[in-house]
């Protein structure tokens, strides 16, 4: 990977889940909409300053939502940020940098 560059996709885990639960109501708040279902399906990253999480998450039956959450470097203890998503999304589309 180059630097800079996105990881390949790799399958949800239960700290990828945790960064989008903390994030969730920073896109209910944008999207004004309330999501029952919230489930990470994959995601990437981006070693940026901190790091850059391109989340897919499934939020319905056949509906998913793309987000970006940056994690800043540790020693700055900021909050998780939603920096971007992306709506309308299906099952098959691939995660990428936006």
């Amino acid at each position: 990977m180059m630097p800079g560059g996105l990881t390949d996709a790799r399958p949800a885990t239960p700290e990828i889940q945790k960064i989008a639960d903390e994030v969730k109501p920073q896109l209910e708040s944008k999207t004004n909409r309330t999501y029952e279902e919230f489930k990470v399906v994959q995601y990437k990253t981006q070693v940026v300053a901190g790091t850059n999480y391109y989340i897919k998450v499934q939020v319905g039956d056949n509906s998913y939502i793309h987000i970006k959450v940056f994690k800043s470097l540790p020693a700055e203890h900021e909050t998780l940020t939603l920096t971007g998503y992306q709506e309308g999304k299906s099952k098959d589309d691939e995660l990428s940098g936006f």
